[in-house]
């Protein structure tokens, strides 16, 4: 009996690309201010917690929003979801700019963006999954997150330099039209799924999303792996938010800060380009998330207790090495061992989770810092809760699926690529 052959289309990297480009402005405008804390505070006349306020709103709206989003991608598609996401990216991207004097405003429209981000970044593992074979899932991930890291490290280096140069009003600005740009293009370029898939059946259907919501919580593997993603992603979250007042009482000034939070950033792009596709060509997962968590712990020691400029950088990049390219392989590893959850509910979830940690964090930082705005304390709170994310990660267990596969079987031997762009 003659094997099936499944194709892969050339045309899967525009709609990635187009789906980058919607994430990577998503997140640029998420991050905006984390580095120009103190003068954003002065220039709106609030505090910096108001400030933060701004970044952690995105974090309350996707408690909100996030399980409604996964439903969304899970039962319309990607197309239509994450068409959704770069609109209201878009609209209050723009909105941003034009009301940019107005503190009130400009949290009401970072709202509206907020919403928008659930819709983007929960459907990575669908895109993946519409469009790529298995083998190259995990890389697939580590693109949707590099594009995170390209938005956030623009939004840490490039946003101190613009305010200098057009003041915050005139970077908001900028910002928004870029958003809107992201959005026309993301609605021009998109397929829902090629013509034919790029696998078998048994790796592509999956269960209905609250059926897979309750299969997803019953099993022992993912809920160890959201347990650490409250904690690693809790961390990034946090140290991103709060990167300016992390640095600022060891004398540092708003652009050597975006420098350290780019090149942390810039880090996870490195990470996030290596990790994955090596976690793909070795058929594990488990190994290599032990490895980044560890490497994170490291990175996350020096840069609390790093009294120059250069170890902060070098210390910066290390934990943005390892704790970032964790993402991509976590994601994909949960979408594997909750199989055949919808891959939208087993993303969200992992990234619910970074969010509601990232707000107690957040708070918890600002609460534990020293009258002189040390936040050295609280950075070793952080310390010790990664460790116990390492200790948690050693007790994953490998991803069958992904063990189970090989290159040499016989769909893949019949895998073929197309070029022309599906209908």
């Amino acid at each position: 009996m003659e094997e099936p052959r499944f194709q892969v289309y050339r045309y899967r990297w525009v709609v990635f690309l187009a789906y980058m480009a919607a994430v990577v402005v998503n997140q640029l405008l998420w991050i905006t201010f984390a580095s120009i804390t103190g003068d954003a505070a002065r220039y709106y006349g609030v505090s910096d917690l108001s400030i933060g306020l701004l970044s952690m709103s995105f974090m309350i709206v996707y408690i909100v929003v996030s399980i409604p989003a996964s439903w969304v991608i899970d039962t319309y598609g990607i197309r239509i979801a994450v068409g959704i996401g770069a609109a209201l990216t878009g609209i209050f991207g723009l909105l941003r700019g034009l009301a940019a004097s107005s503190y009130t405003l400009v949290l009401v429209a970072q709202i509206g963006i907020a919403v928008g981000q659930p819709f983007i970044l929960n459907a990575v593992t669908k895109v993946a999954a519409r469009w790529f074979p298995i083998s190259e899932r995990a890389t697939a991930s580590g693109l949707g997150s590099l594009a995170i890291y390209l938005g956030l490290i623009v939004g840490l280096a490039l946003t101190p330099y613009l305010t200098v140069l057009q003041g915050i009003a005139g970077m908001l600005m900028i910002y928004g039209v870029v958003s809107l740009i992201a959005a026309l293009v993301f609605v021009a370029l998109a397929r829902e799924r090629p013509p034919t898939p790029p696998c078998p059946p048994d790796q592509e259907a999956r269960s209905l999303v609250f059926d897979g919501l309750k299969q997803t919580l019953r099993t022992r593997d993912f809920a160890l792996l959201m347990a650490i993603f409250f904690v690693g992603l809790g961390v990034f979250n946090s140290v991103t938010t709060w990167i300016e007042d992390i640095v600022r009482p060891r004398g540092f000034s708003i652009t050597q800060a975006g420098i350290i939070g780019g090149l942390m950033i810039g880090g996870g792009i490195v990470g996030a380009l290596v990790l994955p596709a090596a976690s793909d060509r070795a058929r594990r997962r488990v190994p290599f998330l032990v490895l980044a968590l560890a490497g994170a712990t490291l990175g996350l020691a020096g840069l609390t207790f790093a009294t120059s400029y250069w170890l902060a950088l070098c210390s910066a990049f290390v934990m943005g090495f390892f704790l970032l390219c964790a993402g991509p392989i976590g994601f994909q590893y949960g979408a594997e061992v909750a199989y055949p959850a919808p891959e939208g509910t087993t993303n969200g979830l992992l990234l619910l989770m970074g969010q509601i940690s990232g707000i107690v964090f957040i708070f918890g930082m600002d609460g534990l810092k020293a009258p002189d705005g040390s936040m050295t304390v609280p950075l070793v709170v952080l310390i010790a809760l990664m460790v116990a994310g390492l200790l948690l990660c050693t007790r994953l267990k490998e991803s069958a699926l992904i063990a189970g596969t090989v290159t040499d079987s016989p769909a893949a031997q019949a895998a073929t690529t197309k070029g022309a762009p599906p209908s």
